[in-house]
């Protein structure tokens, strides 16, 4: 999937245009490269389908929130089907999210004692949610699901 990737960050504009500055790093807009092949898609190569199961963001969203009871929905990001490993030599590095193809947030894992999952607690009630997770190895990887 295309994207305008920071050459800085590797934060992924996916709006189709590259940012003025980018909201990870501040990066100005001459730092985007446009890349035909930013975030990697599920494809059916039977050799793959392993590598798509450790890869894709899988979204829950619940509407009710416990911590925060008034106006908040809870968004959980795991990274795989099949989770996805964190040793020093292949890992998640972070995975950043977007709604309605507006970036809201980047999550940073080291790996070791850490799983490749993350929850958040967002004032949305509808739009398109979109996660991107970076693994050191493999790339970048999304996923979307509607609030």
């Amino acid at each position: 999937m295309k994207g305008y990737t920071c050459k800085i960050c590797g934060f992924i504009s996916i709006d189709g245009k590259a940012p003025d500055k980018c909201p990870v790093c501040g990066a100005p807009k001459e730092a985007f490269k446009d890349d035909a092949n930013a975030i990697m898609r599920p494809t059916s190569d039977t050799e793959k389908v392993e590598t798509n199961k450790k890869h894709i963001p899988q979204i829950s969203i619940k509407k009710e929130c416990k911590l925060i009871p008034d106006g908040c929905v809870d968004v959980s990001i795991k990274i795989g089907e099949i989770t996805h490993p964190m040793l020093p030599e292949h890992f998640i590095a972070y995975v950043d999210s977007y709604i309605d193809k507006k970036y809201i947030s980047r999550i940073y894992f080291t790996p070791g004692n850490m799983n490749p999952a993350v929850g958040l607690h967002l004032k949305v009630t509808k739009g398109k949610f979109t996660a991107v997770a970076k693994c050191n190895i493999h790339g970048a990887w999304i996923n979307e699901a509607e609030f």
